[in-house]
């Protein structure tokens, strides 16, 4: 009895053992827990669901023990105890102190005397009262007792059993009648893999007893996400949805779970000594440092004057092993019918426990959405935004189809073979990626949250086989059956459901494989590589479909090679038993989302990028090699550049294919936003066939002119439309993030290993990885738990007047978050100067410095506080910055401020005024650099980065180091972006000043920052990219038109680049291709 669980049983889910039974598994320690786990057995059973397998989770306070009171048999000692198990006395394999622990905090009576406290049912006087009254009766029998006289053996049965009434067998669905209730109960911890708990059906007169809904059931909370964007109005949430079940085991709670967390009691950095000793075993474990370099820091004489816990890298990874554990890494020789080079090895662990690991995350708590919901652009729920994956279509149609009060949980899985070795080895690793769809984008997609977790390896075998066709068809029939076995208990949670405890209380060729669809098919719909070309979208391949195809097949899917000649006619790939086949709501045209990375910018690169090639002779770049970022500047810059030197409707086809990536990528897309996406995708399909009439579209080998379309990610881009309704914004299935997380679990795990079995070294290193993670977690959100406590038990042992309001709570909650967010948020945050804005303007007082710092509109400017040039005179700007009128420009502001007194400043007036009125200044402060940080990208001017403005978000604009360009206000009545260029002027900031009046002169306009700026007159907008054509503004001397105006008049950032035409100077550069040109775009 005293035997491990785990040497005992290779399953030590002892409640999953029923085969086909379901299975719960409950805290028996828990009173209310055992209650309604029982209850809800009951009612499983009676209503004919079938029997019900349950599993009680208990602690054994010592060896089973029977001690009698007096002797059965004149031989026997009164005093001896009875042990069925001699090898368990209960104190072989744990310290009493441990034992005595456990009675004092996991006691079921202490544990229902907890629930009643929290509740506030009554006082702690009161419920020591019972206690004392208890053992003043048990003192009083046990005296009794000793004075009475002995019994005889048969007395000692008298009262023990009960005759009850007679036995009946009943035919029925179980007898009717009402379950007896448990007043205030309002706690459901129990755990299920295979079962749909519905909620407690009890009388609810707790504390809060609010619940008369019956579709919602009683103790319920539903969960409200915030809105997405503060112009956007939530329009209606789905009610029922996402039922709060009771207390469940929190991620601090799993913690004090652990078969250590006795000694925890005071050491909490067990089974390291102290602090020191664990920040030095944390930062040595999740340093690139191998063993042998750790145990040559650990002998350096000054490292052994450390009080550390361990002296070698073997004893330092050993204590790891005493931490906490998370989802465990499992192994499994997967069998195959024809024979491989090697044995296939599948490395997994639990998906279902890598989902509740992340749902119960405290980092993730206020980060998630627990239920769908609808949001619109307005009050009056007119047009749709579609954003997070719970705004969608899809959730809100799956959440329809399962059972009241259930929590929707979106599984996201990404698979991609990826290198793991540098230059040489070709070794390849093919991770298998979990993380959860009602995590945010916004914290999900960046990869310092860690939302991704590795859930396997998948084995890359080597099939021995003479054709090579038929080899690929068995690496997909082992994908998918790798793939069925590790996501089998994703799939019972789909059919049954899972309990679990929130945190407070895709390429195309993967595509095809996971479709069953061979090469030149659309994985989504019923389109044929003839048909990829259509500028509509096909019908979508169902799963049902495909299902009912491979049935129909007569030929033995274990004669391969017939069977893939048979899937010919279905354009099948020869997998018999799809992954998915059993997967309850799931469908490959659902689940197979849009993936911007490959599906858009790597298609504009590998062929929007090479048709406009052929417009120049050698090309643009000399690099085999090009890096994403180039890429992305090349896509930002490839229509304006070809403008001019491509014929119109090549041009407007390339433009039109870029403006479908801009627009598809939003983070919050509406109603609206679709059609025009739509509408960019039909203008390409009208204007493609300039492309091919021009000979551009040619082969990669043989370089001959190609007349078709049979390229398959043009056709997937007919689903992204369809896909944003049913997913929401299709840029938060991007694979930037796992293509960066496939770097912290694969590839820098594989560097750290001695280059011999990497997947099992892996594995390792991920699990001491995760397991210090946690773990300083835990300890730093505990440490912080127990100064709060502390702090705010010293607050209430004064007296506290009526009315005051203790914050010790909100104290502990930000001390928290301020824990979460420093190892787990990403480590370098962008300054937000729209925040930083309203502060300084809330507490500004009256200064004669203009606030550095403000918003207009829906760009915010910073200026430096100590710039290069700190002061300098006019005539000294005019010769630094080659300005010759910045005299003159400066004096026709003055005097028309003096004059008009405007605060919109009409500039680009005639000239002749520069005679009339003089500046009287010659000192003034300036600065060179503007910046605000609120956006995607920051951007540096000379690089002139394509960033069209988005009017739905704040502008970003980045450090000015050079000049800039500028949309300006002339006209009061106009706002940007509604009126466009109406009442707006494209300008070129040459210097940010702030003139100085003489001393002992106050004059209005020196509390403000002005500009000089050279304007651009508005030629026309061309037809062919839909932008405005550009021209310097100057005078009939030639020389630049300038003027000077309050900086606030500024309305956002433009975007300028030089037409080049059909010819450009080679001697151009980013640095000079600006200044020489007269016309921009």
């Amino acid at each position: 009895m005293s035997t491990s669980e785990e040497r005992s049983s290779s399953n030590t889910e002892y409640f999953t053992r029923g085969d086909k039974i379901p299975g719960l598994q409950v805290n028996g320690m828990d009173i209310i827990t055992s209650h309604h786990a029982v209850q809800f057995a009951r009612n499983w059973v009676v209503e004919g669901n079938g029997p019900l397998f349950m599993e009680f989770v208990t602690y054994r306070y010592g060896g089973l023990v029977s001690r009698p009171a007096l002797p059965i048999n004149p031989t026997c000692d009164s005093k001896r105890r009875f042990f069925p198990s001699m090898s368990d006395p209960g104190t072989t394999y744990r310290t009493r102190e441990e034992i005595q622990w456990m009675r004092s905090t996991q006691s079921p009576t202490r544990g229902l005397q907890r629930y009643i406290e929290e509740w506030g049912l009554t006082s702690p006087q009161e419920l020591r009262q019972p206690d004392k009254e208890a053992k003043a009766e048990v003192d009083q029998a046990i005296e009794e007792a000793k004075t009475s006289p002995a019994r005889r053996s048969k007395g000692l049965w008298t009262g023990i059993y009960d005759k009850g009434p007679p036995f009946n067998v009943h035919a029925g669905t179980g007898a009717q009648g009402s379950d007896p209730t448990l007043e205030g109960a309002n706690a459901f911890a129990v755990r299920s893999p295979n079962l749909d708990l519905a909620p407690m059906d009890d009388h609810f007169d707790g504390p809060n007893a609010d619940y008369d809904n019956p579709e919602i059931g009683e103790g319920v909370e539903v969960f409200a996400p915030t809105t997405y964007a503060g112009h956007f109005c939530r329009g209606e949430q789905f009610e029922g949805a996402a039922i709060v079940y009771g207390i469940g085991d929190t991620f601090l709670r799993c913690f004090d779970m652990d078969r250590h967390a006795f000694h925890r009691q005071t050491n909490m950095y067990y089974p390291f000594a102290n602090f020191g000793d664990w920040e030095m075993a944390n930062f040595l474990l999740q340093s690139n440092l191998s063993m042998r370099e750790v145990d040559n820091y650990l002998s350096l004489s000054m490292t052994k004057k450390m009080p550390l816990s361990f002296w070698t890298a073997k004893e330092l990874r050993g204590r790891i092993e005493d931490l906490p554990k998370g989802p465990c890494w499992k192994v499994r020789i997967v069998p195959t019918r024809h024979p491989t080079t090697n044995p296939v090895q599948l490395y997994w662990r639990d998906p279902l426990e890598c989902i509740e690991a992340l749902f119960n995350h405290p980092f993730y708590a206020g980060k998630m959405d627990y239920s769908p919901f609808r949001v619109f652009t307005a009050a009056e729920r007119v047009m749709r935004v579609y954003s997070e994956w719970m705004s969608s279509d899809g959730a809100w149609d799956l959440q329809t189809k399962v059972p009241a009060g259930s929590t929707l949980c979106g599984v996201i899985l990404s698979s991609d073979k990826t290198n793991i070795t540098n230059v040489c080895g070709g070794k390849v690793a093919h991770p298998l990626l979990i993380s959860l769809a009602n995590i945010r984008m916004n914290v999900r997609n960046k990869g310092s949250s860690h939302a991704f977790l590795l859930t396997a390896l998948m084995p890359i075998a080597e099939f021995i086989y003479p054709v090579t066709r038929i080899r690929s068809v068995l690496e997909a029939r082992l994908f998918h059956a790798c793939l069925d076995f590790v996501l089998e208990p994703l799939k019972k949670a789909a059919q049954f459901g899972r309990m679990m405890a929130d945190p407070l209380g895709n390429s195309t060729p993967e595509a095809c494989m996971l479709a069953c669809v061979r090469g030149k098919t659309s994985p989504v719909t019923k389109a044929m590589y003839k048909n990829f070309g259509d500028p509509f979208r096909h019908g979508p391949r169902t799963g049902e479909e495909t299902l009912r195809q491979l049935e129909s097949i007569p030929c033995d899917p274990d004669d391969v090679e017939a069977y893939f000649d048979a899937c010919a006619q279905f354009r099948l790939s020869g997998v018999s038993r799809p992954f998915w086949h059993d997967w309850l709501l799931s469908d490959p045209h659902r689940f197979l989302t849009p993936e911007c990375l490959h599906h858009w910018h790597r298609m504009s690169w590998d062929h929007d990028v090479k048709w406009c090639l052929r417009q120049f002779k050698s090309g643009i770049t000399k690099l085999k090699q090009v890096g994403g970022r180039t890429q992305r500047d090349v896509q930002r810059y490839l229509v304006v550049v070809i403008a001019g030197a491509a014929h119109p409707d090549v041009v407007a086809a390339v433009r039109a294919l870029t403006e479908f990536c801009y627009l598809a990528q939003a983070p919050a897309i509406t109603e609206e936003g679709c059609e025009k996406i739509a509408a960019a995708l039909a203008e390409f399909h009208h204007y493609k066939q300039a492309i091919i009439d021009g000979g551009l579209r040619r082969g990669d080998q043989s370089g001959s002119i190609l007349e078709h379309w049979e390229i398959p990610k043009l056709e997937l881009l007919q689903s992204v439309v369809p896909s944003i309704s049913q997913v929401g914004s299709v840029l938060q299935w991007s694979a930037d993030t796992t293509e960066h997380a496939h770097i912290e679990v694969v590839k820098d795990p594989a560097s750290r290993t001695n280059n011999k079995d990497y997947s099992s070294q892996i594995c390792r290193h991920l699990d001491r990885i995760e397991k210090c993670r946690m773990f300083d977690t835990a300890v730093r959100l505990r440490g912080t738990a127990e100064a709060g406590s502390s702090s705010s038990a010293v607050e209430h042992d004064g007296d506290q007047s009526d009315g005051e309001v203790d914050h010790a709570v909100d104290d502990v909650d930000e001390a928290e978050a301020a824990v979460l967010n420093d190892l787990w948020a990403p480590k370098q945050s962008r300054s937000d100067f729209f925040e930083i804005a309203a502060k300084l303007l809330a507490s500004m007082t009256l200064s004669s410095s203009p606030l550095r710092t403000f918003v207009r509109g829906s760009t915010a400017f910073h200026l430096n506080f100590r710039p290069a040039v700190h002061r300098l005179s006019v005539d000294a700007a005019v010769e630094k910055f080659a300005i010759p009128d910045l005299r003159s420009a400066l004096g026709d502001y003055l005097a028309l401020y003096n004059c008009l007194g405007r605060r919109i400043r009409p500039f680009g007036e005639p000239d002749s005024r520069r005679k009339i009125y003089r500046c009287p200044l010659n000192i003034f402060k300036f600065g060179t650099k503007c910046v605000s940080s609120k956006g995607f990208i920051t951007i540096e001017l000379r690089l002139l980065r394509h960033t069209p403005f988005m009017p739905n978000r704040r502008t970003v604009i980045g450090n000015m180091v050079a000049t800039m360009q500028l949309f300006c206000r002339w006209m009061r009545v106009m706002d940007w972006p509604d009126s466009g260029l109406t009442g707006h002027a494209v300008v070129e900031v040459c210097l940010i000043m702030r003139p100085r009046p003489p001393k002992g002169i106050n004059v209005p306009w020196a509390n403000r920052f002005l500009v000089y700026v050279r304007w651009f007159d508005v030629v026309n907008v061309e037809p062919s990219t839909h932008l405005h054509v550009l021209k310097r503004a100057v005078r009939a001397s030639g020389s630049y038109f300038g003027d000077v105006f309050p900086l606030d008049q500024i309305s956002s950032f433009a975007h300028v680049v030089p037409r080049f035409g059909e010819t450009a100077d080679k001697r151009l550069t980013y640095m000079n291709s600006f200044m020489p040109r007269s016309h921009f775009i």
